[in-house]
């Protein structure tokens, strides 16, 4: 609580005030003392209730509520529902925030989301900071007591939770998703349950999911990545795209997978939760958090790969057109798209000679023009009159001889 509240303040005496006052009103209890003799603090189910009425019309969601658990022998309150598992929480949580990774009421414990079978997958921590450029990233704090092919079944089941349609879809969304096995994929993000929980990511994929590891090995750590890589790359691993020009565009598709990063506990207090110490699932070197989250190979890439094969494939199919584009046989020049159009059309049989071109095709028009109109004014020309005269002999009467 200090660190998320007063992240650049040496002492947690303001803090440890406030606590103590809500003490006395009965809205927060102390769950336990850890080791190093630092409190662990707990909201009552009064002060529960009460941060519901004060957050929630706000659009903040309250963690769930710590039950008290008595021992049923000797009656002693337990303090197992919170160990150092519920501290690395909260300490990832004030990393994130010193490092300007969310706001104070952006961070959320014990999240659920319910999967079609009835299990419900617990989010360790959700985290919300649109300013940050991450509008909402699921954590999993793993201080290796789980073995990692536990992990790899949380990561599947937070991609199968992506995949699922809210109970109010559209009965076609619905027989489309259970038309095919991987149909679901055809329905977009915006129809699907996630979005009605969490806002856009801005990104390709699903809700991003961080796995972050505390107080283990380094050995551990690489033994556990390395399984999640392997084990869950059907969850988190892009796929080509499926497109017309697979050689021209090598980009990947990232719509369908979870973003997988992780990191440890050590890294984020030494380095910084904004320093590069997260690593994404498939690459080799540490990143920032945007740097890890974003995807320089996804649909940016796609994008611009389409359209320059696009282009490119039009410039091929223009030359080869213009390969087949037929001369006249007459003159050499070569066919205008009009004159092409004409000599392969449908109504080719009034194109006259579909050897020639255009300017020659109209000169042998223009030219049975002008025969058709000599014939016509031939034809329309009077006939001499007959004058009852031999041809070649004089008419009578028309020369006298002179005496």
């Amino acid at each position: 609580m200090w660190k998320l509240t007063r992240p650049d303040n040496q002492h947690d005496k303001l803090t440890r005030d406030n606590l103590l006052d809500l003490q006395d009103h009965r809205l927060v209890r102390i769950e336990l003392v850890r080791e190093d003799q630092r409190q662990v603090w707990v909201l009552t189910k009064r002060g529960h209730g009460e941060a519901k009425k004060l957050l929630e019309p706000k659009g903040i969601r309250v963690s769930a509520l710590r039950e008290e658990t008595y021992d049923p022998d000797t009656g002693r309150l337990l303090g197992a529902s919170y160990d150092d598992h519920s501290a690395a929480v909260t300490t990832t949580a004030a990393e994130l925030h010193r490092a300007g990774i969310g706001h104070q009421l952006g961070f959320a414990t014990e999240i659920p989301h319910r999967l079609a079978d009835g299990y419900v997958q617990r989010a360790d921590l959700v985290v919300r900071a649109p300013a940050a450029g991450v509008p909402v990233m699921l954590l999993e704090i793993d201080r290796r007591t789980e073995d990692a092919h536990d992990l790899v079944t949380k990561l599947r089941r937070y991609w199968e939770w992506g995949r699922l349609l809210p109970k109010d879809a559209h009965k076609y969304t619905v027989d489309l998703a259970r038309s095919r096995p991987d149909a679901i994929e055809d329905v977009e993000h915006d129809r699907r349950l996630w979005r009605r929980v969490y806002p856009p990511t801005g990104r390709e994929g699903l809700v991003p999911l961080a796995f972050v590891f505390a107080d283990t090995t380094e050995a551990k750590v690489a033994n556990a990545v390395a399984v999640l890589e392997e084990a869950g790359r059907r969850f988190w691993a892009p796929c080509r795209y499926d497109t017309l020009y697979p050689k021209a565009v090598t980009a990947k598709d990232y719509s369908q997978g979870v973003p997988v990063v992780v990191t440890t506990l050590e890294q984020l207090q030494e380095q910084g939760a904004d320093a590069a110490v997260w690593r994404r699932l498939g690459r080799r070197d540490e990143q920032t958090l945007i740097d890890a989250l974003d995807n320089p190979d996804g649909d940016a890439l796609y994008r611009r790969q389409y359209a320059r094969a696009e282009a490119e494939d039009e410039r091929r199919r223009a030359a080869e057109r213009e390969a087949r584009r037929p001369v006249c046989k007459r003159c050499g020049r070569k066919f205008t798209d009009e004159r092409w159009e004409e000599t392969t059309a449908r109504t080719a049989w009034k194109a006259g000679d579909l050897s020639v071109c255009g300017p020659c095709h109209a000169d042998d028009v223009a030219r049975r023009e002008a025969a058709a109109q000599a014939a016509r004014r031939q034809a329309a020309a009077p006939e001499p009159e007959d004058d009852g005269q031999e041809p070649g002999k004089p008419c009578r009467g028309l020369f006298r001889r002179r005496t």
